[in-house]
């Protein structure tokens, strides 16, 4: 499947959207606090971050700046956010995702290939899925096999705390709770797949250290 290119109308619903409802939202209601180094404008960039809510993704739109939003596109599942035509629609095109096939696919990451040649920023979350809340679990393999083919493209690592106390996975009305990022330097590799995989997951777990984690009842 060729890589989807949202028109430029979905494009100008998308930033009417973040900036008159998704940020006065998150940071009204999240109150976030950022800490740590700039997220890119410009493409071809990968932003690695962990993933414990559907937050996570709705965080990242409202962080970047207008030059940002509009280079970005998140990888996310195909057999989640393309199960029914409206909620297809939106992800694919207001939303901007790249969707791929958790299982069946003889390439799953072709487009997210396609994208990085045509300069656009991905957003990555090498776990896979939504674990449980504020518990990063490892990355998979996909991060190192995808980055092998891009050595010299940057990759920022960012650490989202909180937002899966606010919408934890199983649940679909969120709640006020106070969030961190902390955003890394970008990283470029030219070694194998799998240590590029334990550097990213090693830089995540430094960036714990820029942010007051409490302890959780």
């Amino acid at each position: 499947m060729a890589l989807h290119q949202p028109n430029p109308f979905a494009w100008w619903l998308r930033k009417v959207l973040v900036r008159w409802l998704v940020r006065p939202l998150v940071w009204i209601v999240l109150g976030p606090s950022r800490v740590g180094a700039g997220l890119p404008e410009t493409g071809p960039a990968v932003i690695v971050a962990n993933h414990n809510s559907h937050l996570d993704t709705v965080m990242m739109l409202s962080l970047l700046t207008r030059s940002g939003l509009k280079r970005l596109r998140p990888v996310a599942a195909a057999d989640y956010f393309l199960r029914n035509r409206i909620l297809a629609w939106f992800s694919l095109n207001i939303v901007g995702i790249i969707p791929i096939q958790r299982a069946g696919s003889s390439d799953p990451l072709a487009d997210c290939r396609e994208a990085l040649e045509k300069g656009w920023i991905l957003l990555f979350f090498p776990e896979g899925t939504r674990g449980e809340p504020e518990q990063r679990t490892r990355f998979k393999s996909g991060i190192g096999r995808l980055m092998q083919h891009f050595v010299n493209v940057p990759v920022v690592p960012v650490l989202l705390h909180g937002l899966g106390k606010s919408l934890p996975k199983g649940e679909r009305v969120f709640v006020p709770f106070r969030s961190q990022i902390a955003v890394g330097q970008a990283m470029t590799f030219n070694q194998k797949g799998e240590t590029l995989t334990q550097a990213l997951e090693q830089e995540l777990d430094s960036l714990t250290a820029q942010l007051y984690l409490p302890q959780w009842d």
